[in-house]
């Protein structure tokens, strides 16, 4: 019973949040200095949380393989490979280095 009310609040809380948005962008003046930092605090927000996605596990650190992975996987990535070959060779060089015993 107390998951379900943890989740109804979030969902309250979303959706209050969201709706403030709608309602205060008439009323809400800002600078265009702000308006200009805004998409970047977005990517900037982004960046950390997949930085902590790949080297955290839990509490403490995740080891080699995974941010060998996601190394791997931003390469091909930037280099513009598919999707598919982004995703696939990443988990396989995770996997791989799992495989051969480095955390």
């Amino acid at each position: 019973m107390m998951v379900v009310a943890a989740i109804l609040t979030l969902a309250v809380g979303t959706y209050t949040m969201r709706l403030g948005g709608v309602v205060l962008r008439d009323r809400l003046e800002l600078s265009a200095s702000l308006q200009r930092l805004l998409p970047m605090a977005a990517a900037a927000l982004l960046a950390a949380l997949a930085a902590t996605a790949t080297l955290m596990a839990g509490t403490g650190l995740a080891g080699v393989a995974r941010p060998a992975g996601v190394l791997v996987g931003g390469l091909l990535a930037w280099r513009r490979a598919p999707f598919v070959v982004v995703v696939v060779a990443a988990a396989a060089t995770a996997a791989l280095l799992r495989l051969a015993g480095v955390p």
